[in-house]
């Protein structure tokens, strides 16, 4: 009887404990995102004004190489793949001086039509602020990687309005395949606290429940399921994509402030070639394809293109944004294709692409109820999951460490980064359908 009151009673602290120190982290993310998105939101009316304020783009991308080459190289890149990276290898430290150059570089960035995302700055920001709470109460590597978590979480929850999905993001994009559940409550009260904040302080979110979906029959059902197939097989070339045009970047043999001039420039030309729908954050058009309004068929690829270079190139900014564009037009794109509803698949893509990309089926299938109602949900959760195991071992986040094979039918190392799993020359399993097949194909092969 003594023993489980004391095992309660250190339950009870610990549940106040983490009551109050993410609500602390809640409070400063809500805060900082909030700063950061008025910011934002300001440099891009003033940018916006001029007809051709993406001529801009090389000055920007030579600025934002700058102050992060010497100022704080942690911040380079899409934000939370720097957090992810700092949690397994660094117990969450991050260093502060991250904050306010991200916030910059970011800004300037996205204000002359960089195409990039905000979700990743204020992860980064969240976390940075969060790592240096744990800092100043001079707390452990085991609560300094939880709070960090929680910035990650909060970050999220605050830019998109989504709290449960943005606290399941922060605990379920760390592994493919593993939730810490440890994390689970702080994570979740940070990001209510931060979306509450942030909204107390005029940020407001985009929601647009669906009125008019289809009632399940058979044929429907396999319909959504053929998109979860697709909206996979793009969040898979959304990867490569952008790891082909940072292998581009790597192989030109000039300086990363030239690279930037460079990559600043030829973002330029495209923008002026195809269209300035595709720079900056693109919400104007996830709105229209969420709408159901025509969207032409290859903007999906355009935008993993543009943000490719982007981000290969010396540009600040997050990633998912950019996977929204991509996941609305595709759904529209899938939509045109099979003459079904563009609103519905729009939204189903949108979502589709994150549990894809990101490798986050569950947070993605939580976020199409907080954005576009319960009636969506069952349709785009089977098709998040199908996107999910469809992208195979890869992803946005190359830090992410795998928990799971995503098929019995193949034999990978588990426990190691993403970026180190892709290169494993995969066999499938003795006795499974995929190794029958393969076996039976070889042995044609032979006969020929």
């Amino acid at each position: 009887m003594k023993k489980k009151f004391i095992e309660e009673s250190v339950l009870f602290i610990s549940v106040i404990k983490w009551l109050f120190l993410a609500s602390c982290v809640g409070v400063i993310v809500g805060l900082s995102t909030t700063a950061f998105l008025k910011a934002l939101e300001y440099s891009i009316g003033k940018a916006s004004g001029y007809n051709y304020y993406y001529l801009l783009l090389p000055v920007a991308f030579f600025l934002s190489t700058l102050v992060i080459k010497y100022l704080a190289p942690g911040a380079k890149g899409h934000g939370t793949e720097k957090v992810i990276e700092a949690i397994h290898k660094h117990s969450g430290r991050i260093k502060l001086l991250v904050v306010p150059v991200k916030l910059i570089a970011t800004v300037i960035t996205i204000a002359t039509g960089g195409s990039a995302g905000k979700e990743g700055p204020c992860a980064q920001i969240g976390a940075g602020l969060s790592s240096a709470f744990a800092d100043l109460f001079r707390f452990g590597d085991r609560d300094r990687k939880k709070l960090v978590i929680c910035g990650i979480s909060a970050g999220f929850s605050t830019v998109f309005g989504t709290p449960i999905a943005g606290a399941m993001f922060g605990v379920e994009v760390l592994f493919v395949g593993g939730l810490l559940y440890e994390v689970l409550l702080p994570s979740f009260v940070a990001g209510i606290v931060g979306y509450q904040v942030s909204s107390a302080l005029g940020v407001t979110y985009f929601h647009g429940p669906l009125n008019f979906i289809p009632d399940f029959t058979s044929v429907y059902f396999i319909r959504v399921c053929m998109s979860g197939i697709f909206f996979g097989i793009c969040a898979l070339l959304f990867v490569e994509v952008l790891r082909f045009f940072e292998w581009v970047a790597e192989k030109i043999p000039l300086n990363d402030l030239y690279k930037a001039l460079l990559g600043g420039s030829v973002l330029a030309v495209l923008a002026f070639i195809f269209s300035t729908r595709y720079l900056g954050l693109g919400l104007d058009t996830i709105e229209t394809a969420l709408g159901g309004e025509k969207i032409p068929l290859p903007a999906f690829v355009l935008k993993m293109v543009f943000t490719s270079i982007t981000l290969a190139f010396g540009g600040s900014g997050g990633i998912i944004t950019p996977i929204f564009f991509v996941g609305a037009t595709a759904g529209s794109a899938f939509a045109d294709i099979f003459g079904l509803s563009r609103n519905v698949f729009a939204a189903i893509g949108m979502v589709c692409l994150v549990a894809g990309a990101a490798n986050t089926p569950i947070s993605a299938s939580i976020m199409a109820v907080e954005l576009f109602g319960p009636r969506v949900a069952p349709y785009a959760a089977v098709a998040c999951v199908i996107s999910f195991l469809m992208t195979g071992h890869r992803s946005v986040y190359p830090s992410q460490v795998l928990s799971i094979s995503k098929t019995t039918s193949i034999t990978v190392e588990k426990g190691k980064e993403m970026k180190d799993i892709e290169n494993v020359d995969f066999k499938p399993r003795d006795g499974s359908i995929s190794g029958s097949i393969m076996k039976g194909i070889e042995k044609m092969k032979k006969e020929k």
